[in-house]
């Protein structure tokens, strides 16, 4: 699949077995230029992404800086629940941090 097209495989030589390398994600942690939205039937994280960042792969960012919603495991948030979605301008730190958290 695409979405692990940049993700690393490692070989286990010893089982004969390759596997993708674990993902490690920054913290997002509230700042001022965070915008906060009730979400509604039909939201999901790659959607929000797409309407606000112009890319669903970032659908990520989204979900890390709501890690403590109830649905933290899935890409569709609660109906109704209040997001909070990182301003835009915090995008380029965060995925620096992202590369150099996975290098």
């Amino acid at each position: 699949m695409a979405r692990y097209s940049s993700i690393p495989i490692t070989r286990y030589t010893e089982a004969q077995k390759q596997g993708y390398v674990t993902v490690k994600y920054p913290d997002i942690f509230p700042e001022l230029s965070d915008i906060y939205v009730y979400t509604t039937r039909g939201d999901r994280y790659d959607t929000l992404a797409l309407a606000y960042y112009s890319d669903p792969s970032l659908w990520w960012i989204i979900a890390r800086a709501n890690a403590n919603s109830t649905t933290p495991d899935s890409l569709i948030p609660d109906v109704g629940t209040q997001i909070r979605i990182p301003g835009v301008s915090r995008i380029s730190s965060i995925l620096g941090e992202y590369e150099t958290l996975n290098r």
